[in-house]
């Protein structure tokens, strides 16, 4: 039987810890048969661990980890929290006998301190990111995707991108038949459309108060449905095109029309989850000139297709 050992790290999160469990630990093969035997371990065994809400105690030591196939390690809530010298060392060793192993969220800063994922792709929840990729250099960040498969080293985004991980790993050793049981025993899709920009409501950095652009963008956010050139833009400011760009890069990081792109596709957001007007209604009322133009922006930005979004955010049914 295949062995999954799942790591509970000094504030590891509750939810990380517990997809691993509930998920390889409920799956089970056409004959009834369980497909995981599931162990939790710690550093210490029998001594606290601390999860914020409540402190938990692993029935199993990194000794698990010997005869372990599969680890997991769930995030923390104390990514940069320095990793054990023996957590390291058993990861790595884990990792020399061919052991696969797979992070949950922020598990993998801990994954990334043990120089395994160097060279890599990886993921983590996209709020972290960005510090995954400061603290790690040789680790190539990937923040718009659920999870990433290297094979042998696996890494997730945060929260509910675990159990899309741990599907995907069921259905790695056993099949989508196997797979899709267990997807549809946790009440969630063997696969979920686009990644984890369409969580994220398109950001647009704000100029400092009282800057040059903060007249114009405010007017611009007014006007978002009707046709707009830099031309334009820089005219309603009272500068030259040049100058706007320049500005613009300065205070907002971007170019004008850029920016322009990303306010149109959060108003889109925001009429997608609190409406049920069409896409064609909200392509015009957001400026882009069809419905084509404003589907192809909005995959591009946030990963998933309008009708995609609104199934998984809007509380309106279509009209």
């Amino acid at each position: 039987m295949h062995t999954v050992a799942v790591l509970a790290l000094d504030h590891v999160v509750p939810f990380d810890l517990s997809v691993p469990i509930e998920t390889f630990g409920r799956t089970r093969l056409p004959d009834g048969r369980d497909a995981y035997r599931v162990v939790v371990c710690s550093p210490s065994p029998g001594e606290e661990v601390a999860t914020g809400a409540f402190t938990l105690r692993a029935p199993h030591g990194l000794d698990a980890l010997r005869t372990a196939d599969t680890v997991v390690v769930p995030g923390t809530t104390t990514p940069l929290a320095p990793l054990p010298a023996p957590v390291r060392e058993a990861l790595r060793e884990a990792a020399a006998r061919g052991t696969r192993i797979a992070s949950i969220c922020t598990g993998a800063f801990p994954l990334a301190a043990t120089g395994l994922l160097d060279g890599l792709r990886a993921t983590t929840h996209w709020v972290a990111a960005a510090l995954l990729a400061e603290t790690y250099p040789d680790v190539e960040v990937d923040p718009d995707v659920l999870h990433v498969d290297n094979g042998q080293f696996l890494t997730s985004a945060g929260a509910a991108a675990g159990l899309d991980l741990c599907l995907h790993l069921v259905r790695r050793d056993y099949g989508s038949a196997v797979a899709a049981d267990a997807a549809r025993l946790s009440v969630v899709p063997l696969e979920r459309e686009g990644g984890q920009a369409q969580f994220i409501v398109a950001p647009l950095k704000a100029p400092p108060r009282g800057g040059e652009l903060e007249p114009l963008l405010t007017w611009l956010e007014g006007h978002l449905d009707e046709e707009m050139t830099v031309e334009r833009m820089a005219r309603r400011a009272g500068t030259s095109t040049r100058t706007l760009i320049r500005h613009f890069r300065e205070q907002t990081g971007t170019t004008p029309l850029r920016w322009l792109h990303r306010a149109r596709v959060r108003r889109g957001q925001h009429l997608l989850e609190t409406t049920g007007y069409s896409v064609e209604r909200i392509a015009e009322q957001v400026g882009f000139g069809s419905a084509g133009a404003f589907r192809e922006r909005f995959k591009r930005t946030t990963g998933v297709s309008p009708q995609g979004y609104r199934r998984a955010f809007g509380g309106v049914r279509a009209e």
